[in-house]
């Protein structure tokens, strides 16, 4: 006797997951301007690579006979698949069904994702389109009672520290996203959300007015334009396409896991190009300011600056970039925003940049113009000190090599964020640095005389420039309080060649990263 029959049914059962919620709630998606779980995969990994995780999860109901009359596939899709050749774990709510809330079997791919991805250690992308939990639980409004995971369940936030601490993850905001999603939306090393279809929440709007009488809708509550200043997603993206590229580029930066180091890629941009645009780029006049991200882009190689959290923090510039093909982590100080001052923000920003970078083995380079913390009535509220110590312990923990180029200023308790421990410093000529910046500082020292003086702007003016003066760089170099002072134009090949001389060191650091508690 065969098993023919059996075995028929395996075909009907994976025929009838792929449909998801059906054709009709498949079509309204698309009204939305959305695409489905499953078109969000295919799109992102690379042709003929998709190899499903429980392809047959759902609830299947039968006749008296054993035959299959109905099956409602588990409203979670998740498995594995290669994008632009790399091996990734993938995964995502499915809104067609349920507005993505997870249904039993739905719920258990779901909290599998992570383990899969520690488990085969590989990146873990998410698609993440849903409301979360619900009170009436995973099995609807007819289910006898909301069941939860049992006492001796793992906690799903392990799995999700385990995962950032494995390899690299990337979530994706691709509608509303709130609770239990928003929260893995944030348990990420980069998040994107669309501009005009998405947005992230703690609680929707009928939550918010029945606690808060706030009457709120979900943009208004928790669209682009609250979260691309709010610091809860890296990046947003014009659309679904634009997310995915973007997702794309970044994992193209990060080694697989932790133990092993990003990849270097060809590049045709030389790695001793002079760039001598960059003799001209910082003013002589101390006040005006300059355009960081196209230094930096003159710096590395050509198209290959990747930015990430533009809006939050916006005094300080992030992102990934490739000198020579080796992929690094950038950091400049953005001085068209509090003069590039170290805020709240920023030191949050900060911080998790740093940890990004020393996780996965990038070397960073820092563009120092650090005029030092922001100071104020509101910088004092945000707690800017606390935050900022936590930056200056991220970079003084971490091991991966690090590279400072003072471009302009380096003032202040802020300074010292931005030199590693055993880190390589250079200078340019129009660098500067001290305990404050000389404006701030002549304020403080010649108080009385400049109150004394028959014409205070001009005693300042003339205590500024001489101050000025004393601060050159060469004696820095000449107490070998700097690596070297050079040529701005050279900053490219000179890099290129500091990053040649760490190849070991990097080698020597795969592995996790463990720190100590920060202020």
């Amino acid at each position: 006797m065969s098993w023919q029959d059996e075995i028929d049914g395996i075909a009907e059962r994976r025929r009838l997951g792929q449909a998801m919620g059906g054709e009709e709630a498949i079509t309204k998606q698309h009204e939305r301007g959305r695409l489905t779980i499953r078109e969000r995969i295919e799109a992102l990994v690379d042709s003929g690579t998709w190899e499903e995780e429980g392809p047959m999860a759902g609830y299947g109901e039968t006749d008296d006979a054993g035959r299959l009359t109905a099956f409602t596939p588990a409203n979670y899709v998740l498995g594995l698949g290669q994008v632009d050749g790399r091996p990734c774990v993938l995964g995502g709510e499915d809104f067609t069904q349920r507005g993505g809330s997870p249904s039993p079997a739905g719920l258990r791919k779901s909290v599998y994702a992570e383990t899969l991805a520690v488990k085969y250690r590989l990146p873990l992308v998410r698609f993440l389109e849903g409301g979360g939990g619900s009170v009436t639980g995973s099995g609807g409004k007819n289910a006898p009672r909301p069941m939860g995971d049992p006492v001796y369940a793992t906690p799903r936030f392990r799995s999700f520290a385990e995962a950032m601490a494995t390899a690299p993850v990337a979530s994706a905001a691709l509608g509303a996203v709130a609770g239990f999603p928003a929260a893995r939306l944030v348990a990420s090393h980069f998040s994107v959300m669309t501009e005009k279809t998405s947005q992230i929440l703690i609680g929707g709007p009928a939550l918010v007015k029945r606690a808060l009488g706030d009457d709120l809708t979900k943009d208004e509550l928790g669209g682009a334009r609250v979260h691309a200043r709010s610091g809860v997603v890296d990046n947003v993206a014009r659309d679904e396409a634009d997310a995915l590229d973007q997702i794309r580029r970044f994992l193209s930066y990060l080694p697989t896991n932790v133990w092993e180091l990003a990849p270097v890629t060809a590049s045709e941009d030389p790695v001793d190009r002079a760039e001598s645009r960059l003799r001209s780029i910082i003013p002589r006049d101390r006040r005006k300011v300059y355009d960081a991200r196209k230094l930096v882009r003159w710096v590395v190689d050509t198209d290959s600056f990747f930015e990430m959290t533009r809006n939050f923090g916006r005094s300080q510039v992030t992102g990934l970039a490739r000198i020579g093909g080796q992929p690094v982590g950038i950091w400049a100080n953005d001085p068209r925003f509090y003069a590039g001052s170290m805020t709240a923000n920023a030191a949050q920003k900060i911080r998790r940049f740093v940890d990004l970078c020393d996780t996965f083995h990038l070397p960073i380079i820092a563009f120092v113009d650090e005029p030092g913390f922001m100071i104020g009535l509101e910088s004092e509220r945000a707690g800017t000190i606390r935050h900022g110590a936590a930056a200056i312990f991220a970079v003084q923990q971490s091991q991966v090599p690090m590279a400072s180029i003072i471009v302009r200023k380096a003032y202040g308790v802020a300074a010292a964020a931005h030199f590693g421990p055993d880190g390589h410093v250079l200078a340019w000529p129009s660098a500067e640095a001290g305990a404050l910046p000389i404006e701030g500082g002549v304020a403080v020292a010649f108080r009385r005389e400049l109150e004394a003086a028959e014409d205070p702007d001009a005693l300042r003016a003339e205590l500024e420039e001489r101050l000025a003066a004393r601060r050159s760089p060469y004696a820095r170099a000449e107490n070998f309080g700097v690596h070297d002072v050079i040529d701005p134009a050279q900053t490219r090949p000179t890099l290129a060649r500091w990053l040649h001389w760490n190849q070991t060191l990097l080698r020597e650091q795969v592995g996790p990263r463990r720190y100590s508690i920060r202020p």
